[in-house]
């Protein structure tokens, strides 16, 4: 996606007088949105300029402190880095200000524009050039589960669901796909779908999930997987300011409650080639799909372990690895088959593609649909043969295998040649560098559940 043009920053403020401030948003290695704000006067030099932020920006943990031992901070002078603008991405935030706030995303890159490593939107974009060089364009479709919290604590101290607009009543009950409950909501979606109109993000469906207070959003399938990405990240945004002006808050937290549903992200992935088709269908209709998707999914499943530090980014992201609760515990794959970690949807042939459902809500899509486009290339390049599909219950027929720690998921990622080589060296040094000290300062924290278990009775 080239630069944002001055000449588009001009024509977007004449469309819009009222906004007078525009937020300059980049997103770093926790998907957190960092960056700064500035007058409407100021944009265009900003498209001439960009603007500068400290490489630090990508060593900073989920508390916003820079990790040294990246490398990216002190040891390296901390020095700037120039973020650029994107086109497309300049659009209003309806929900903040009264619809005076602008925002735009931007990227980060060296002096002489070439891609500065450690952004993770560059990250995804070297595998984009990878599959290029294939002949090979992904598509993506990206679902995203979120819980709406009453801003109103327990006694305890401890979230709640929110109490419905319509009745009053606090959430109790899964009720998944109720549509009484998009109902008793509806005026939160409607705002939600207001503002993604506005910013266009492409939305699909939305839907109540099977917690109180949960629900997901599908955006629509995109041939642009920096696009699709964006689009990810911008919808987070406004749905937790969308939520705080109807008086809730909204999580993408992996698992906000231990005896409930988690929050996933499921990618939906197909490939095009350079006449447009879908490399995934197979030609004769077959519903096992093409070769091609064989390797894919084979590589999926090869580099699925290694992968977890990225799809599990945090303490909490491992919580939502539970048997009982539709999440993926082992590599494994099957046809319309919600109990795999890649399904193949049926339906038309055309459309055939992967389901991957393995990562949490608070993945950063970026990074996420980086290593997925770096194990499908993986697959292909290799020609890797997966196993039998599953048929039936996959949680009854295979052990958990993915591994639920998270020192061990940073350990299998850095020692994974393949992943290392497809994201770069230097970024998984950074990556690895940032969860290892995030995960040290967990470890520093008594929890309440072991003062309760261990104070008194060892």
């Amino acid at each position: 996606m080239p630069p944002l043009s001055a000449d588009q920053a001009r024509e977007f403020l004449a469309r819009h007088p009222d906004i007078d401030s525009i937020d300059l948003l980049i997103s770093d290695l926790n998907g957190v949105m960092r960056g700064k704000r500035i007058p409407r006067d100021k944009l265009d030099k900003v498209c001439h300029d960009g603007i500068n932020l400290p490489a630090s920006v990508f060593a900073l943990d989920i508390n916003g402190h820079t990790i040294e031992a990246t490398g990216l901070g002190l040891a390296s002078g901390d020095g700037d880095r120039i973020c650029r603008p994107l086109e497309g991405t300049l659009l209003p935030s309806p929900w903040l200000r009264n619809g005076r706030q602008g925002q735009v995303l931007m990227t980060m890159v060296e002096p002489d524009d070439s891609p500065f490593f450690a952004d993770p939107r560059q990250v995804l974009s070297r595998q984009l050039q990878r599959l290029q060089e294939r002949g090979l364009t992904p598509v993506a479709a990206v679902e995203m589960e979120f819980y709406l919290l009453d801003r109103e604590r327990t006694p305890e101290g401890r979230i709640q669901p929110p109490r419905s607009p319509r009745n009053g009543e606090r959430a109790s009950q899964s009720q998944l796909y109720s549509i009484d409950e998009l109902d008793e909501y509806a005026a939160f979606l409607e705002d939600v779908q207001r503002a993604a109109e506005l910013q266009n993000l492409p939305l699909d469906t939305a839907l109540k999930e099977c917690a109180p207070g949960q629900f997901e959003i599908t955006l629509g399938h995109c041939n642009d997987a920096l696009r699709a990405c964006d689009s990810a990240v911008l919808l987070k945004r406004l749905v937790k300011g969308v939520a705080l002006n109807h008086g809730f808050e909204a999580t993408f937290m992996a698992k906000p409650y231990g005896l409930e549903a988690g929050n996933g992200t499921h990618v939906h992935l197909s490939m095009l080639d350079a006449s447009d088709r879908n490399v995934f269908a197979a030609d004769n209709g077959d519903l096992l799909g093409s070769q091609t998707l064989h390797w894919a999914v084979a590589g999926l499943l090869e580099l699925m372990p290694a992968s977890m530090a990225i799809f599990a980014p945090n303490l909490n992201s491992f919580r939502r690895f539970q048997p009982g609760l539709y999440v993926p515990m082992a590599p494994t794959w099957g046809f319309d088959n919600r109990s795999v970690a890649l399904r193949i949807p049926s339906g038309n042939n055309d459309a055939r593609r992967i389901e991957h459902r393995v990562a949490g809500a608070d993945v950063n899509p970026y990074l996420l649909l980086a290593v997925l486009l770096a194990s499908v290339e993986h697959g292909i390049a290799e020609q890797l043969t997966p196993p039998a599909p599953v048929e039936g219950n996959a949680y009854e027929q295979f052990e958990p295998s993915l591994t639920n720690s998270w020192q061990q998921a940073i350990d299998l990622l850095e020692a994974c040649e393949p992943l290392k080589s497809a994201l770069g060296r230097e970024f998984v040094h950074v990556f690895a560098a940032n969860r290892r000290a995030e995960r040290e300062q967990a470890m520093q924290t008594v929890s309440q559940l072991e003062y309760a278990w261990y104070l008194r009775h060892v």
